[in-house]
């Protein structure tokens, strides 16, 4: 229902809605019964609707279970701020790490023992943003040179521009370069606006 009919018990006058005019207004016990009754028929379908997203969600979820002493990878999100034409590759996960578990806080949390410069981040951590430790430094980051923020975001800064062409659409020409990004590699270099990074970062072209 619409905000405005749980709100006033009745629908609201519009060209898609329009009741009479002279219909009867609900007043004292019986329109506090009735909001009481509207409130439990929302509260319902938010649960049908709550219950029917956590299915869609569950299926690709996996359970993983980790143990005190063992060695975690903690997810990072980079993030540039400009649009990206080609989305392959930078917006795959990155780890920090590893990171031993000193603890197990209920069913789906783990707190970590944290080195000194993350120490503004809380260091207790949902399962989903932990990885089982397997050797790969090319998806391992060193916090100290990214610069982990308090909510685990690093910025990633364009290094050299790789190459360049013109994406023809409906209405216009946009000229695009390929740019590789700090804390990445080659074959993650991504095609951006070159309007865009001229207007976010004007040094790339110094």
């Amino acid at each position: 229902m619409a905000p405005f009919e749980a709100l006033y018990g009745r629908k609201c006058r519009s060209l898609l809605c329009w009741n009479d005019i002279s219909e009867t207004v609900t007043l004292g016990p019986q329109m506090i019964e009735d909001t009481v009754n509207q409130v439990r028929y929302i509260r319902e379908k938010m649960r049908e609707a709550q219950d029917r997203q956590k299915a869609y969600a569950d299926q690709n979820r996996r359970d993983s279970e980790y143990q005190v002493g063992e060695k975690v990878l903690l997810k990072v999100s980079p993030m540039k701020g400009v649009m990206r034409f080609g989305q392959k590759g930078k917006l795959s996960p990155k780890f920090i790490g590893p990171y031993d578990i000193i603890e197990r806080i209920g069913r789906l949390t783990y707190r970590l023992d944290l080195p000194n410069n993350l120490g503004k981040v809380h260091n207790v951590f949902h399962v989903s943003q932990l990885k089982r430790y397997v050797p790969d430094k090319s998806h391992v980051l060193d916090p100290e040179i990214i610069e982990v923020d308090e909510t685990l975001s690093f910025e990633e800064r364009p290094i050299k521009i790789l190459d360049s062409k013109v994406r023809s659409t409906r209405n216009k020409d946009i000229k695009i370069l390929k740019v590789l990004w700090s804390n990445q590699r080659t074959e993650e270099a991504t095609w951006e606006a070159e309007d865009e990074m001229r207007k976010k970062y004007p040094e790339l072209f110094d």
